[in-house]
């Protein structure tokens, strides 16, 4: 089995709602086409990088390529883990973590996204709950990041719940005019009091030493 190789193919996050995992290719191609569709207002730009800016095709191919660009560079000092939750069957996104020297600084970023027609249902909540279960429970995290443009009000609504406290800000050029973002850190002991969402890990130790563990 691929998971023998890689054991990331067989790690497994569970919420009342959601599984997460590393995609196949039946279910990246799911991811894909759901990127396709939109994920957002075109309206609005709410990723640093304007990947949703491009032709549907393109924004499709983006989304396989990223996902392979992060299996082929992984090292365990410097990683990224994409997953896509999967809802009653079906992929409505992908929740991302990832960190640089974490057997050092013990700290990780994380960033998501949703089908629209899975917005507003307290998935993205669940899906980022997951993450930080793996990250403090799992690996023996000490903090969490988040970043989100002023106006992207449901990110924020999910990084306080989970307790998170103001980081300070960011400036970036997004479709060519200045935009601030607020960062957002959460430490181990925050999380414990905010921890409200059950999540069971499955298939975590074999991949301990790809996160440097």
């Amino acid at each position: 089995m691929i998971a023998d190789q890689w054991p990331l193919f067989g790690l497994v996050l569970r919420t009342p709602r959601l599984e997460l995992r590393v995609p196949g290719l039946d279910r990246l191609a799911e991811l894909a086409a759901l990127a396709a569709g939109g994920v957002h207002d075109p309206a609005v730009q709410p990723f640093a990088t304007e990947w949703t800016d491009a032709p549907p095709e393109r924004v499709s191919a983006g989304v396989l390529q990223w996902q392979w660009r992060t299996w082929a560079g992984w090292q365990p000092e410097d990683w990224s883990l994409g997953l896509v939750a999967i809802a009653d069957g079906r992929v409505v996104g992908v929740q991302d973590m990832g960190a640089t020297s974490f057997a050092t600084l013990r700290e990780v970023g994380t960033g998501s996204w949703l089908g629209r027609a899975e917005q507003g249902r307290g998935i993205g909540t669940e899906m980022r709950a997951a993450v930080l279960e793996l990250a403090f429970a799992g690996l023996g995290a000490r903090y969490a990041r988040s970043e989100a443009f002023e106006d992207n009000h449901a990110s924020y609504a999910v990084s306080r719940k989970l307790g998170y406290a103001d980081d300070g800000i960011s400036r970036h050029v997004i479709r060519g005019a200045p935009l601030i973002s607020r960062r957002l850190r959460l430490d181990r002991a925050r999380w414990e009091k905010a921890r409200t969402v059950p999540v069971r890990i499955e298939g975590l130790e074999p991949c301990l030493p790809m996160f440097g563990r």
